[in-house]
């Protein structure tokens, strides 16, 4: 939004006076009491990096001779010694690296000597720099990984790992180097998409196809170079845990917000041989395909930059141990918190450090002090060092990594299955064994594990198997890998499993392995066809609406020309709230001829303009337009007549805000008198009604139940497990009484007197991109910096206030409950007392 500055009302005038306000204008450098850090921390502004001298800095390591190193993203890089604490900023030392490299995007100084991996040109890829003669200067060069890439997308991080080899990482527009040794990941990945796959609408990386971004693994030579995982879109960073784990922060890609291909910025435990589903356009797998290793946390979307373990650092143990991991354009450092599952984590995460602007392009910890040294920059925008301190009572001594027996003997399996996907020392039995673990990360070790092998070794289990999560894990090891004479067999063994007794990550694995036997084995026969639509035809769409599994039932569905299923397809584009289940369906049916009638022909493409209202990132709408003229191109001459304007000119964008007014206004409702109507109630609520409710009060525009709506606000499937009622309606009546650094806007005062209201989502030399309106996030305001003021940290939440008012007591009891429940009609609170 973008309002005069005079025009503000005294109350909020106020209200501004009172927030955080820091000078912009000419200053440069992002100042220190810009920053947001958690009690005891101090943040020192290290160096302000002369930007037409020595560029924007977008990757730091530490130096062996003491100090750091730090390159600038289009330049030189420069041995840095920090002034001490309590100095100024001038007292910081910068010189030149007297060697003939730059462009560096990965820096790592080792007993081997310096790796710089260059990004872009004919010179990218990974070099070595030693010091031959002892006399302090590097005087040998070698590219010893040449690699074809560059961009944003192209060669990034090197690190040394704790079995003494190094690891790289490279974006999805980067190609694997010509030289491969040997691959952890089977190199037999495809495409793998049921009903096909359509480019972004815009076009970016339309026609590269997997493996996308890559981690590798090689001797500090650069000999016996491996493939780790790959399936990433555009990981900058890795790092190891105190346990030996590997980590990345992966980006997502913001042009798709709103469509149900969307996936979030994500931190990925990189285990041996995984692939993590990137592919361009609407191809990106979700995370549950069985083929497939998920997240360890989902964080929303953002720019991920440089991550590293607080390993190290003189910080509180919670910090000691947590994954600090960076966003550039939302200017936030995060704290991700691991905790043991199985053989792998799950996290949770909060701001540690954040600011408007903060585009932090990479942090180290430095080994010497435990400080935390981290740098802006990237893109030509100004760019500064600075160091982080804890100066608190609390105890800073070397914290233990959090671990349990349980997960060091998961964790010893695991290697015991990831030794073998080299090709030697296959153990069957372990293999076998661990196909039906309820450990994701185990079952996928064993599966990466079979398909290393001939298939003719193992083939046979699958028949020798009566687990069901077994079963599935060797179908879809034996899809990817067996052979045509194979697929009568995998799909017998499937079409034995019980559905009502399998859950829902059963389900999505059964569904993908069906989906992989056709993909890779072909079209089978129209008698076994028939049996699998027998089978799953009468589970769609799912008595408890599961979107996921309706889903993924609805691809294998429409592949097999189920009876029906443009009905019941079309059914459900009505009915469910969410837009990108409704896209979902849509995309779907776009090259389906058959089944269908005037009238369902008709309610999809009446859909096409009913979903005008809709907002998400710069292909959302071009992606709509691109599946309505794929369907358009399906019909005769005598139905397009039909539909008449339905199939004209595409339909004019339309407010998305324009549907907030339907109802009327009930009261302006307070929390104690909400709280003391829920308090009151205690069963006989409403599901559906819940389920309505929570469309009518806009919560599906920007935020997710159970895999359903936005993404803009946090997902809130599993709030009625952490917060109670009362905080659940002091969230939704005075949004503003505590926000989070994640979500938290900024006020830009402007030379002409007037105020920008936003987020900082993007930013490009002197230019910032404002994200001012959630329910339309890809809408900027562009901002020169010269002509900013001012920054001040907004007291007023994102999200509107007032979406209750409309609401009876009743309704906003149900809702309540339908967010206490997580969106589960088989909750306890819906069951008769």
């Amino acid at each position: 939004m973008r309002v005069s500055f005079r025009a503000l009302s005294i109350g909020s005038w106020l209200l501004t006076l009172l927030s955080t306000s820091v000078a912009f204008g000419d200053v440069g450098a992002t100042p220190t009491k810009a920053f947001r850090l958690p009690p005891g921390f101090e943040i020192d502004l290290v160096y302000e990096v002369p930007l037409k001298e020595q560029g924007s800095w977008v990757c730091i390591t530490p130096d062996k001779k003491g100090g750091l190193l730090a390159s600038d993203q289009n330049g030189k890089i420069y041995r840095v010694t920090p002034a001490p604490v309590g100095a100024a900023a001038t007292e910081t030392k910068v010189e030149p690296l007297g060697i003939d490299i730059g462009m560096a995007q990965g820096l790592l100084v080792t007993k081997d000597g310096l790796y710089v991996d260059v990004n872009g040109g004919d010179k990218a890829g990974l070099y070595r720099f030693q010091d031959t003669d002892n006399d302090g200067s590097y005087d040998k060069k070698e590219h010893i990984i040449p690699l074809n890439g560059g961009g944003e997308h192209g060669p990034h991080a090197v690190l040394e790992g704790p079995d003494g080899r190094l690891y790289l990482a490279a974006g999805n527009q980067t190609q694997l180097p010509q030289r491969i040794d040997a691959s952890r990941a089977p190199r037999h990945w495809s495409e793998d998409h049921m009903l096909g796959r359509m480019p972004d609408a815009r076009g970016f990386m339309a026609g590269v196809p997997a493996p996308g971004g890559f981690v590798l693994s090689f001797n500090p030579d650069g000999s016996d170079i491996e493939i780790v995982a790959t399936g990433f879109r555009n990981q900058y960073d890795i790092d190891f845990s105190p346990t030996g784990e590997l980590f990345t922060y992966d980006a997502d890609m913001e042009w798709d917000v709103g469509t149900p291909w969307y996936r979030p910025t994500r931190v990925n435990h990189v285990i041996s041989g995984a692939e993590f589903g990137w592919r361009n356009g609407t191809g990106k797998w979700p995370e549950y395909f069985a083929d497939s290793f998920g997240a360890v946390v989902n964080i929303g979307y953002g720019s991920p930059t440089g991550i590293s373990f607080g390993t190290g650092a003189k910080f509180p143990a919670k910090y000691q141990n947590a994954l600090l991991i960076s966003d550039w354009s939302y200017g936030v450092i995060y704290a991700v918190n691991m905790k043991p599952s199985g053989s792998s984590y799950v996290a949770d995460f909060e701001p540690f450090i954040s600011a408007s602007p903060m585009p932090v392009t990479d942090l180290i910890v430095d080994p010497g002090t435990g400080a935390l040294y981290f740098t802006i920059g990237g893109r030509g925008v100004q760019s500064a060092m600075y160091r982080v301190r804890y100066t608190g009572a609390d105890d800073c001594s070397k914290a233990t990594f959090p671990d349990t027996p349980e997960a060091k003997q998961a964790r010893t399996t695991r290697k015991k299955l990831e030794d073998m996907h080299r090709g030697s020392g296959f153990d069957l039995k372990l293999a076998a064994a661990n196909v039906s673990s309820p450990d994701r990360a185990l079952r996928t070790a064993a599966r990466i594990a079979l398909e290393q092998q001939d298939a003719k070794g193992w083939r046979n289990v699958i028949n020798r198997i009566d687990n069901p999560q077994g079963i599935i894990t060797l179908a879809v090891a034996l899809s990817r890998k067996g052979e045509k004479a194979d697929q009568e067999v995998i799909q017998k063994r499937l079409l034995s499993l019980d559905w009502n007794k399998l859950n829902q990550a059963e389900k999505l694995e059964l569904l993908r392995a069906y989906q992989l036997s056709f993909l890779r084995l072909g079209d089978g026969t129209d008698a076994m066809r028939s049996k699998i639509v027998e089978a799953l035809d009468p589970h769609f769409p799912t008595p408890t609406e599961d979107s996921l599994v309706d889903r993924e039932l609805a691809r294998v569905l429409i592949y097999l020309k189920a009876p029906n299923i443009v009905d019941r397809c079309v059914s459900r584009m009505q009915s469910t709230p969410s837009a990108d289940e409704q896209i979902q369906y849509a995309f779907c049916l776009r090259e389906v001829t058959d089944g269908w009638n005037d009238k369902t022909r008709r309610e999809y493409f009446q859909w096409f303009y009913d979903i005008a209202t809709a907002r998400g990132g710069a292909s959302f709408g071009g992606f709509i337009e691109n599946i309505r003229q794929v369907a358009i191109k399906n019909l005769t001459d005598a139905q397009k007549q039909q539909l008449g304007d339905l199939v004209g000119p595409p339909p004019a964008p339309r407010d998305p805000l324009e549907n907030l007014a339907p109802r009327a206004v009930v009261k302006a409702w307070t929390v104690d008198e909400l709280d003391g109507v829920a308090q009151n109630k205690t069963d006989g609520f409403d599901f559906e009604r819940g389920k309505l409710m929570f469309a009518v009060a806009q919560c599906y525009k920007c935020h997710r139940m159970g895999g359903q709506g936005g993404i803009q606000g946090p997902d809130l499937t599993s709030a009625g497990g952490r917060f109670s009622a009362r905080d659940m309606l002091v969230a939704m009546v005075e949004p503003s009484k505590e926000i989070s650094d994640q979500y938290q806007a900024s006020q830009f005062l402007l030379e002409d007197d007037s105020v920008v209201v936003g987020r900082v989502a993007n930013l490009n030399g002197d230019e910032l991109m404002i994200q001012t309106n959630m329910l339309d996030p890809g809408n900027f305001t562009h901002l020169k910096r010269g002509d900013i003021v001012e920054v001040r940290q907004s007291q007023v939440s994102p999200m509107p206030s007032g979406l209750l008012d409309t609401l009876n007591e009743q309704e906003i009891v149900d809702l309540l409950a339908y967010l206490r429940a997580g969106g589960n009609p088989k909750h306890s609170l819906y069951q008769k007392k």
